[in-house]
């Protein structure tokens, strides 16, 4: 059986390298084997191989935070999946060709989907979804500002936001991501800089905007509060600088905003498992028809691991890096 370790801090290229393993053996009671299908390449596993992630655990270890497997077997008590189902798993340790876990850290999603799609379900759509709903309490009409918007993460904001009724400004480096973003719904797309308050004010026409997303940090947040009214609220989820978030005091003290963080586990944390599982069947309806779907550059076999991790931390691509781990599969 392959595997990845992470064998040191560094160069993603020079941190991980593909191994041979033992088999994970048949599951015991309470436990699920799976076969890994396909896992992608996160901003998260490129910073833990650069040992700047919030995780930073003893090597050589194990590494992926998600992939969409299938049920190969299942122990004693286990009934709510079956040999043959698709799942996610909601642990780490993905980088793998076959995976025995607990049966409640899998999953199950509709048959049928898109298996590099589906492989991309656990992480991205559901923090866009609750991005939208656990920060802030939006209504139809309302207005949200967003860096990182051509982001996995920035395309399902935009997608999950038209459906609701809420209106988008979305930040990016580039003019030329402009014509990815409208398609998509996007209402405003405005180019990162200095003046990006009045730009989004002439753009919106003076809307009043009460969230705003920030995944790059640094000089970034900053410029995402410029574009706030009083009270609004700034949502950091990530930090693309590498940088601390920078808020100026005054949009905090006299104008009264607030600077909020989010990771996934402690949202889902607060939700119950029978929760847990039914967002996930709902979003993964919303990926089988369409509508969370992120472009895909390149899949690689998984002993190219060295080539694909390093693919994934070009500054530019046209989508997502993933691993095939069991040998091809359609896309």
């Amino acid at each position: 059986m392959k595997r990845i370790l992470l064998e040191r801090y560094g160069a993603p290229e020079d941190a991980v390298r593909c191994v041979d393993a033992p088999d994970v053996g048949a599951p015991r009671a309470g436990e699920v084997v799976f076969d890994v299908l396909a896992f992608p390449i996160n901003p998260a596993d490129l910073a833990m191989c650069r040992g700047t992630y919030r995780l930073r655990p003893t090597l050589p270890a194990p590494i992926g935070a998600e992939c969409v497997g299938r049920v190969a077997a299942v122990g004693p008590g286990v009934s709510h999946v079956k040999p043959g189902d698709l799942v996610i798993d909601l642990q780490r340790e993905n980088w793998t060709q076959r995976r025995r876990v607990t049966a409640d850290d899998v999953v199950p999603i509709p048959p049928g989907l898109d298996l590099l799609q589906a492989a991309m379900l656990r992480i991205n759509p559901p923090t866009a979804l609750l991005l939208l709903t656990d920060v802030v309490a939006l209504r139809p009409g309302d207005w949200i500002v967003q860096n990182v918007a051509n982001s996995a993460v920035g395309r399902f904001v935009i997608r999950l936001g038209r459906a609701r009724g809420i209106r988008t400004v979305n930040v990016v480096r580039r003019e030329s991501l402009f014509a990815e973003l409208v398609p998509l719904g996007a209402d405003v797309c405005v180019v990162d800089g200095p003046d990006l308050a009045e730009r989004v004010k002439a753009a919106t026409g003076g809307a009043a905007i009460r969230l705003g997303l920030d995944a790059v940090s640094g000089r970034a947040t900053s410029r995402i509060s410029s574009c706030l009214g009083e009270g609004g609220v700034v949502c950091n989820y990530g930090s693309m600088s590498g940088e601390d978030p920078i808020m100026p005091r005054g949009k905090l003290v006299s104008e009264g905003q607030t600077l909020v963080g989010f990771i996934l586990g402690r949202a889902l944390g607060t939700r119950s498992l029978a929760q847990i599982r039914s967002l996930y069947a709902e979003l993964g309806e919303q990926v089988g028809a369409g509508l969370l779907t992120a472009p895909v550059e390149k899949v690689y076999p998984i002993e190219e691991i060295r080539a694909a991790v390093a693919h994934a931390a070009r500054a530019e691509r046209a989508g997502k890096i993933l691993v095939a781990p069991n040998g091809p599969i359609a896309g």
